[in-house]
């Protein structure tokens, strides 16, 4: 049953509880696909295609700019449409863990299971780089150096990544790695 749902140009954010006794937390992030674009990518390729096969067939240029063409508009296809991930969810189940879960769209499914005695803190960033400025969220790991992200491929908006980060810090109890004098009474 989803409880809760938004979505913009690029993603779907859906909060799923699927468990009656609500113990079970899931949120998933999917990729939304446009048929207008890969409409207009393929209208593009096909008249490139075309316009090589008009200059070979009817001016006398070489055969080789035909072939140059069919590569050209097979790699802008894949680069302009190719997008191998399909959703990443998490599972948050506060007596065990975070299930992190990637869906490609081959159908395969990778999971990574982080044990809720591990857990930290959850944490919203920010990233900044020099092009561009994007929000991710990650996990405080015991034992671990680095931060484990949890939307390793995707990129959402701050705004649905908001509510799995306050799932998150709930089902957790994030205020159990903390040390005492930073826990409120």
């Amino acid at each position: 049953m989803v409880k809760f749902s938004i979505s913009n140009a690029n993603y779907t954010y859906v909060h799923d509880q699927n468990d009656p006794s609500d113990t079970i937390d899931v949120h998933h992030i999917m990729v939304k696909r446009s048929g207008a674009k890969s409409l207009f990518v393929y209208i593009s390729a096909f008249v490139l295609l075309a316009s090589a096969f008009y200059l070979y067939a009817y001016e006398g240029k070489s055969i080789t700019l035909v072939y140059y063409s069919l590569l050209f508009n097979l790699i802008s296809v894949k680069i302009l449409l190719w997008r191998p991930v399909e959703k990443e969810s998490v599972v948050i189940m506060p007596a065990f863990g975070v299930q992190l879960e990637t869906h490609y769209m081959s159908g395969k499914i990778t999971r990574h299971f982080v044990p809720i005695d591990k857990i930290l803190k959850p944490v919203l960033l920010e990233c900044v780089t020099p092009m561009t400025c994007y929000w991710t969220l990650s996990l405080i790991v015991c034992g671990e150096s680095d931060l484990v992200p949890i939307f390793k491929n995707l990129r959402p908006p701050g705004k649905m990544l908001v509510h799995v980060w306050k799932a998150l810090c709930s089902g957790t109890d994030s205020k159990r790695g903390l040390d005492k004098g930073n826990v409120e009474n």
